[in-house]
């Protein structure tokens, strides 16, 4: 059998797996400086976006930041757990007071981590992550 696509293809070259790619190194440098607070970069996301909004729904989550509902549910199941949010006004998810302690110890670390990736990216690549991203949306 003659396969017609196979050998036309270069893998190398997907916008998605460079994106992919640029996600997992992104997260491994914010999980070094993470490691011992026992939150990820997704759920340190969730929680500045309840503490800047005053809270959301979900579905204003998911539609803020792009997120599949099991993601979501997932990380927010977790925040929940560990009480750093609540639902105690349901549907408004909101940032608990512990939620909050967390975050005032972790953004010394969060800053770190934002300072060693800009010193990789420079300006020229932080302005193109924002250019991806503003198209993307805008699509």
């Amino acid at each position: 059998m003659k396969f017609k696509y196979l050998d036309t293809v270069d893998p190398s070259t997907c916008i998605s797996g460079k994106m992919n790619r640029i996600s997992r190194l992104t997260a491994n440098i914010f999980r070094k400086y993470l490691s011992n607070f026992d939150i990820t970069s997704s759920q340190l996301t969730l929680l500045f976006v309840l503490l800047k909004s005053g809270g959301k729904t979900q579905k204003e989550i998911v539609d803020m930041l792009y997120l599949e509902k099991s993601s979501l549910n997932r990380n927010l199941k977790k925040l929940f757990e560990k009480k750093y949010a609540t639902r105690d006004e349901f549907p408004i998810i909101k940032i608990t007071y512990e939620g909050k302690v967390l975050l005032d110890e972790v953004i010394p670390f969060w800053e770190a981590a934002m300072k060693e990736i800009r010193s990789l990216l420079h300006e020229d690549g932080e302005e193109a992550v924002d250019t991806i991203l503003t198209k993307l949306k805008n699509a």
